[in-house]
């Protein structure tokens, strides 16, 4: 187990909770007043400057088992290694599909954010078939801001990114395959749920990929944080790329050639329908 798994004091750790959870209860009441029911809010991610859409008002994490901070010194302190199938500096380059097909399109998503999971469940099948038919080759960015919101906390993100590295230095298909599960609808938690934060769960859901179930290299990886130090680089990536512009409006984001892929108020397709149409209507002939 890598030094980022290593559990604080049962102690130290209820009293961080009891305080966060009194901090945050005082918050809630004051937002209770206004919001009635199920709240749909936007939250800043750090650094990016990008909002998620957050079903359910928060009241603190739960489940974490490090903090982000803590991973984010731990992964700091590693070696670097860069996933195979993977370009650019320090692999920051992840692009998957034919590469002389004439069409790119870029993915912006946060392996915790339930809007990622939701568009996954409903068009996941639909993104891979196109990059298989070559009608475009995919460029994933994939952020951890959500980890650093202070109304859910953990490190989910970033250790769910360090696995999909693993699996991504499998194969592509691993990965793609692999994403689909964290994503799926037995599987992703609550965004308050820091569950991913878990090596034990990352590694139980890789089962159901056949590519990864019973992979002892991949398990490895995953249990020594071996891409923990690309995760950092490739959410670096993402804050970066986001950071350039106001145009996506949240994750999941999407450009195609460039260019925004969304309605005439610029916001990203929900299901099959929406996307392909998009698509459709934005390819490079």
């Amino acid at each position: 187990m890598s030094n980022r798994n290593t559990p604080p004091s049962p102690t130290s750790a209820r009293e961080r909770l009891r305080a966060e959870r009194e901090r945050q209860a005082k918050k809630a009441k004051t937002r209770r007043q206004l919001l009635v029911g199920v709240s749909v809010v936007a939250v800043l991610g750090a650094a990016a400057g990008i909002g998620v859409a957050v079903t359910k008002m928060s009241d603190g994490g739960k489940n974490t088992k490090v903090s982000s901070e803590d991973w984010e010194a731990a992964a700091k302190k590693a070696a670097f290694r860069q996933p195979k199938n993977t370009t650019g500096d320090k692999g920051t380059v992840v692009v998957i599909g034919k590469q002389d097909a004439k069409n790119t399109l870029e993915v912006y998503e946060d392996m915790r954010c339930p809007i990622c999971a939701q568009f996954e469940q409903a068009a996941g099948d639909v993104v891979v078939k196109d990059i298989k038919d070559g009608k475009y080759k995919a460029q994933y960015f994939i952020g951890t801001f959500l980890d650093r919101n202070p109304m859910i906390k953990g490190s989910g993100s970033k250790n769910a990114l360090s696995a999909l590295g693993a699996a991504l230095d499998v194969s592509p298909d691993a990965f793609l395959a692999y994403k689909k599960a964290l994503f799926s609808a037995d599987n992703h938690p609550d965004e308050r749920d820091d569950a991913y934060s878990d090596d034990a769960k990352l590694l139980k859901i890789a089962q159901e990929v056949p590519a990864l179930k019973g992979n002892d290299a991949f398990k490895k990886a995953v249990e020594d944080g071996t891409f923990d130090k690309w995760a950092l680089e490739l959410s670096g990536a993402f804050d970066q790329r986001v950071g350039q512009g106001k145009d996506l409006q949240g994750t999941p984001g999407f450009k195609l050639n460039g260019k925004v892929l969304g309605d005439e108020q610029g916001r990203a397709p929900r299901n099959a329908e929406q996307f392909t149409a998009l698509v459709d209507k934005g390819l490079q002939k």
